[in-house]
């Protein structure tokens, strides 16, 4: 049972990492997520008794395998990478104020002193970024990433006003790691939402998940267009590593030096005047332009940080404290059930609209059907919502007292919404599933993940016409797509000639993809980007991967048992294989071509390492020709790596590649080895 649950309970979390660090669409709030690594870790003590391999503060590097922190990771393949001067860690959060004391008392035994000179400051809900000031001038703005290294963004913030780019000041060191937040204002929120309701467009769940898409736009173009704001107050690397003493000290010289900072930041000198701050912070964070969750609070002696030092997730000398999250009473008028593209059924409540957190809330993910079991809600209840961490609407408790006598549990339905297809539960987990290939809920899902950017990336193909094209009856499958007809376009919504063409062109150009990009786009479970290259590189061709047996793909690097047995099960279907067979009879690319799959693998057992900007092609079209010849792309420079192609403004891997004796490329060097034997 404890290992089921740690299973079930490991595949949540990767879930929701995805879904926050990644993709940038939360589907819980803090607490909840906290609550459940908080279960997964106590189910791994158990498991562990001896402490050799557990969570705590002494072996933290056990757990992840490495040096990497474990604080999620929010890099994509198309951006750049840059490494931290000094890993930027999460914070651990509490939401209580005995944790809180108790944070206070286990940094004074880490110490073996009575440390309580603080720092209260906002906690600001955006997305993290670390800028680097090389004499004086912005090199560098990066995401988190894994800790160690982010992606870099610098393009889509330097249109920033408050930002500065240069700063001339004697004070100022020669190379600096700035940290903050960048964040989207309420006021343009709402503005980007009524044009897009102008328009007929979905709009945006929220302002944080905004400004994550926002940062991680491939056309600064369209960065710019969106006016984000930034806030300064964290210290990363910084040379000398000892020019300041104190954090107070430091966000003096921030204001000074011209950034934008924190309105409240209270130095003091007892854990119970950081609590008392705390609590004069919550009564203030409405006045502020930034969202706020929360405080942090840190020690003020940077000297006692790095005495305290940090776990492999988090610093020691610091700790959020997360504000209580503003909750309301509402009836919940009805409870429907959503369809995902694998099948999922995910219960939504319907609410009568209620004002939480500056924003108008009328539904909330009820999660499943244990959820909804475990909390007895039932339609026509009073209901408590909360907006957890100002972002995800949840229903807490039912009022009982207002449930009327009348008042029945609710029985969650048998079939498919949808499909009316007899729904099932696997062993081990909690959620209903619908079977049929044919549901149209799943197949609009499937097609909008086959057609996204990092599949098949076919243009102008969005949910809105995905399920007109479904609901019309054009579009059964993701073989129908190669199907469609121009007369056929003009029955949609807002079609006419020149859009008809546009998305017509678009999926004729998908024909001739990348063969991994297509064994991404059938959404086989456990089989994401990574893998996708992986089998492609392999296996070749789409029938050598359909042929091969689980012993064959568990000697795939990267593949392991269960994502075996689920690509010998994907093709085990009758349906998949028709619906793939169609396909390759409209000409769609389902093999690796013969000059990448035998005849020069020039690269093989070579691992290179991308930095700087490359000015020939991105990225992204680079590693695919690294691939293509045999050869691995590396996020980072060890012993191991082979060649590091630098474009300009390389930077720390540079340093490392020289200091290691790593052959070093230009990107003039490096296209004159893809086009010859090495």
């Amino acid at each position: 049972m404890t290992k089921s649950r740690k299973d079930e309970l490991t595949a949540i979390l990767k879930v929701h990492d995805q879904a926050y660090y990644r993709d940038g669409k939360p589907t819980i709030g803090d607490r909840e997520y906290d609550y459940l690594k908080a279960e997964l870790e106590s189910i791994i003590r158990l498991d562990d008794p001896l402490g050799l391999f557990s969570l705590d503060e002494k072996s933290d590097s056990a757990i992840s395998g490495d040096d990497i922190p474990v604080v999620g990771d929010d890099r994509l393949e198309a951006f750049l990478s840059h490494r931290h001067l000094m890993p930027m860690l999460s914070l651990d959060n509490t939401y209580d104020r005995d944790e809180f004391f108790e944070f206070d008392q286990r940094l004074n035994r880490v110490l073996e002193a009575d440390s309580s000179a603080y720092v209260v400051e906002p906690k600001i809900d955006g997305v993290a970024v670390s800028l680097t000031y090389k004499n004086g001038i912005l090199t560098e703005a990066t995401t988190r990433g894994n800790g160690i290294e982010g992606d870099v963004i610098t393009q889509n913030i330097l249109h920033i006003p408050e930002l500065p780019k240069k700063i001339d000041n004697p004070s100022f060191p020669l190379l600096i790691e700035i940290r903050g937040e960048i964040f989207m204002s309420h006021r343009e929120f709402d503005r980007i939402n009524q044009e897009r309701q102008k328009e007929g467009l979905d709009l945006y769940a929220n302002p944080r998940n905004l400004t994550a898409g926002t940062v991680k736009l491939l056309d600064p173009k369209e960065a710019k267009k969106r006016q984000l704001k930034i806030v300064l107050y964290g210290l990363g690397g910084v040379e000398p590593a000892n020019r300041f003493a104190y954090q107070s000290e430091f966000h003096e010289l921030v204001k000074l030096w011209g950034f934008p900072t924190v309105e409240f930041i209270e130095k003091v000198s007892t854990v119970e005047a950081a609590w008392d701050a705390i609590l004069g912070l919550d009564k203030l964070r409405e006045t502020y332009s930034y969202p706020t969750d929360g405080a942090v609070i840190k020690l003020d002696s940077f000297a006692l940080q790095n005495e305290a030092g940090t776990t492999a997730k988090a610093p020691r000398w610091a700790i959020a404290y997360k504000f209580e999250s503003e909750r309301a009473d509402t009836l919940l008028n009805d409870i429907q059930l959503q369809v995902g593209r694998t099948g999922v059924i995910t219960p939504v409540a319907y609410l009568h609209p209620v004002q939480l957190a500056g924003t108008t809330v009328s539904r909330a993910s009820l999660h499943n059907s244990d959820e909804i079991q475990r909390k007895d809600i039932r339609i026509g209840d009073v209901v408590v919502v909360e907006k957890a961490g100002e972002i995800i609407p949840q229903v807490i408790e039912v009022v009982l007292s207002r449930r009327q006598d009348s008042s029945s549990p609710y029985v969650f339905p048998s079939h498919c919404p949808c499909c009316q297809t007899r729904l099932i539960r696997l062993e081990g987990e909690s959620a209903w599933r619908c079977t049929s290939h044919q549901c149209a809920d799943k197949v609009k899902g499937r097609i909008e993940y086959y057609a996204s950017r990092g599949c098949m990336n076919i243009d102008h193909l969005g949910e809105a016409v995905i399920s007109q094209l479904v609901d019309l009856g054009y579009v059964k499958d993701l073989s129908d797509l190669y199907s469609l007809e121009k007369n056929q376009l003009f029955n949609l919504d807002g079609f006419a000639e020149k859009s008809a063409v546009n998305l017509l062109s678009s999926v004729d150009g998908s024909k001739s993809q990348d063969f991994w990009r297509f064994i991404c786009g059938l959404g086989i479970k456990h089989v994401g980007v990574t893998a996708s290259k992986a089998l492609a590189r392999e296996f070749k061709s789409i029938e050598r991967v359909i042929d091969a047996k689980i012993e064959d793909l568990i000697e795939v690097d990267g593949v392991g048992e269960v994502m075996a047995q689920s690509v010998v099960g994907f093709f085990m279907s009758e349906d998949n294989l028709g619906m793939i067979k169609k396909i390759q009879g409209h000409g769609v690319n389902l093999a690796v071509p013969d000059e990448a799959s035998g005849q020069n693998l020039s690269f093989t057992g070579k691992i290179f390492v991308l930095t700087g900007t490359l000015t020939q092609f991105n990225r992204e079209d680079a590693g695919l020709k690294i691939e293509a010849k045999g050869g691995k792309v590396s996020s980072s420079v060890s012993k191991k790596t082979s060649y590091v192609v630098a474009g300009p403004g390389a930077g720390s891997k540079l340093i490392k590649a020289e200091k290691l004796e790593i052959p070093v490329l230009t990107e003039f060097e490096f296209l004159d080895m893809l086009n010859h034997e090495v």
